[in-house]
């Protein structure tokens, strides 16, 4: 269950990649942000990016309206 939501629908790249840093900085390690985004670079941006920080992607999900990703913050 997320902590918090964040909404990046209708958004291009780079902002939901951008919007989400923003909102992982805001939050204490362990809690979970789930992220919407309708840009097809989030499904690569965002799990490229975390592979690069000490957040953790719990999930990524495809439909064909949206990505979802869960993203643990690691603080």
């Amino acid at each position: 269950m997320a902590d918090r939501t964040l909404d990046a629908s209708g958004l291009r790249c780079p902002m939901p990649l951008l919007k989400t840093k923003l909102a992982l900085n805001d939050m204490a390690a362990g809690e979970v942000l789930a992220v919407t985004a309708t840009d097809p670079g989030s499904a690569k941006d965002i799990p490229a990016w975390l592979g690069m920080t000490s957040h953790i992607l719990v999930s990524q999900t495809e439909t064909q309206e949206a990505w979802y990703f869960e993203i643990k913050c690691g603080g």
